[in-house]
């Protein structure tokens, strides 16, 4: 992958909880995107001790240090535009109308990635702790010359 321009970090969901495989697997990213449900402000400061962190308010994200969180937040990263919100099914945008390629989201705790009409959909799961028996993951987002691409990392056995 030697057109790979930005490798950036995605995760959501962490509820409080980081863990270890989570944060040896974001080593090296540029960049991380936090999709919500952070859970605590603690969990933001050891991601940006890794990379810098862009991230969205989520739905169980409370307290003052969580109205600082925006609702949603672009980012651009070279020649892509990324748009990120917690709750897919709150997507105002028609975003490639708005100049964005990726679309970040969480909430589902599914890990997702889908290519539609153009914009690469991605939700990285969750990286917190286990719901029923949803896959732990987060996501690797690859941003090169030809076109965005992502990946799901399993963060347990």
């Amino acid at each position: 992958m030697n057109d790979v321009i930005h490798r950036i970090g995605v995760i959501s969901d962490t509820h409080g909880l980081l863990r270890p495989e989570a944060v040896q697997a974001l080593q090296g990213v540029a960049q991380i995107l936090h999709a919500g449900d952070v859970g605590k402000p603690e969990i933001l400061t050891a991601l940006a001790g890794i990379a810098p962190v862009t991230a969205v308010r989520g739905n169980v994200d409370n307290g003052a240090w969580a109205r600082d969180l925006p609702l949603t937040a672009v980012v651009q990263v070279g020649p892509v535009g990324i748009f990120m919100l917690h709750d897919l099914n709150e997507l105002d945008i028609q975003p490639l109308a708005a100049g964005i390629q990726v679309v970040v989201s969480g909430h589902t705790h599914q890990p997702l990635i889908e290519q539609r009409r153009g914009v690469l959909y991605v939700n990285p799961g969750s990286a917190g702790p286990r719901r029923f028996r949803m896959p732990v993951t987060l996501a690797l987002l690859e941003i090169s010359a030809a076109e965005p691409r992502a990946r799901l990392v399993p963060l347990e056995g």
